[in-house]
């Protein structure tokens, strides 16, 4: 199955930028032109290697608000005040663009269920804030439930672009979130472009995962990633990594 709307990326050949500076300095802008070939794409690296920088642009190339989630909030100042200086820098090829979709920032998410509530007591908000989110206020709810809640109920069909979703759910939840993916991508009008720590979120099959660790971004498989590896190794055999933890806190 392709992507069905966000095809590519790469970079503006009119934009400006210094190479010591940010974002130019970022190791894989130079060389940046990805294809998007599956409706599920994974963005891997390690703290600090720009994943999520990335995805922050794609949002605001797409029109979400920075901060997170639809164009219905644009308008509202419940997250970021700052800007995506790398979304200058970008440019994004559309097969078509999606009717609907969201921006799902776990950070950022507690102020977002902060903003439903304000919406709530606005008496110049028309509608129930909460009537695309599970029908009660987010804040109600354990974090990991929240997660859930939005992504069970807001996403039906359209763009999603996703910051480590994991960081709130155990690994059972984690299963429900795949499950919920792959029920969406199966019909063709669904795309997710997700940056994830998570080797249980990597498994899920015919995604493309994309490395941010090696400078030039490259497609890898999941047994590449060192989220996987690390994952494996340590599970598999603990006292091996215990012995080599307890050397480094000696030394």
């Amino acid at each position: 199955m392709q992507a069905p709307y966000v095809r590519y990326l790469d970079l503006d050949p009119d934009a400006k930028f210094s190479r010591g500076e940010f974002p130019g300095n970022l190791p894989f802008v130079d060389a940046l032109k990805f294809k998007f070939e599956s409706p599920v794409t994974f963005f891997v690296g390690e703290n600090g290697s720009g994943k999520s920088t990335l995805l922050e642009a794609i949002a605001v190339l797409c029109g979400f608000p920075l901060g997170g989630g639809s164009t219905n909030e644009l308008a509202a100042s419940h997250g970021l005040n700052e800007k995506s200086l790398l979304a200058d820098l970008i440019r994004l090829g559309f097969a078509r663009r999606p009717t609907d979709g969201y921006f799902f920032r776990a950070e950022l998410q507690a102020n977002f269920a902060s903003l439903l509530d304000q919406r709530r007591d606005d008496p110049g908000f028309g509608g129930d804030p909460y009537g695309r989110y599970g029908g009660q206020s987010l804040l109600t709810r354990s974090h990991g439930e929240a997660f859930l809640s939005v992504i069970q109920n807001r996403f039906t069909s359209g763009l999603f672009l996703m910051d480590e979703p994991e960081s709130a759910l155990s690994p059972q939840r984690q299963l429900s979130l795949l499950t919920l993916i792959y029920d969406l991508a199966k019909e063709g009008s669904s795309q997710f472009i997700i940056a994830t720590h998570s080797p249980i979120l990597l498994t899920y099959p015919d995604a493309r995962i994309v490395s941010f660790d090696h400078g030039p971004l490259q497609h890898v498989s999941i047994e590449e990633t060192s989220h996987h590896q690390i994952t494996t190794g340590i599970l598999s055999s603990p006292e091996a990594y215990w012995r080599h933890l307890r050397q480094r806190g000696e030394s």
